[in-house]
């Protein structure tokens, strides 16, 4: 039996949460990378709720990037603040994963918490 998009939407909201505190979690273990990575996929995982919620499939991490900025950012939905949040940490998680010799520290990371927990809550309400 297939799930429907509100349940794959509902899904997603729940999994960002939960990836939300799990990023939490890395931080009081001063775990930076790891910590980013997941603050990267707290924010990925609300954002393509989103765009499911409008039809929207992008296939990669890029396509989701584009189509969140196209349809959301740019027409004002989304405030370019939070929008430059999810950029920049879109680039720090490929950072923090795959460049060598490379580490987050604790006043990089701590300052992303707040905005990504409001792009999360924000786009909670956007889809209510």
């Amino acid at each position: 039996m297939k799930n429907s998009k509100e349940d794959l939407i509902k899904y997603r909201l729940t999994r960002a949460n939960e990836t939300f505190l799990d990023a939490q979690i890395l931080a009081k273990e001063k775990r930076w990378n790891s910590s980013i990575n997941r603050l990267y996929y707290a924010a990925y995982y609300s954002i393509t709720a989103l765009l499911l919620s409008k039809d929207l499939y992008p296939t990669t991490h890029s396509g989701v990037k584009s189509n969140f900025f196209e349809h959301f950012v740019k027409n004002g939905i989304i405030s370019e603040d939070l929008g430059k949040i999810y950029s920049q940490l879109f680039t720090w998680r490929h950072k923090g994963d795959y460049a060598d010799l490379f580490d987050f520290e604790e006043e990089k990371v701590l300052p992303y918490f707040e905005p990504v927990e409001q792009l999360l809550k924000t786009i909670e309400e956007i889809l209510k």
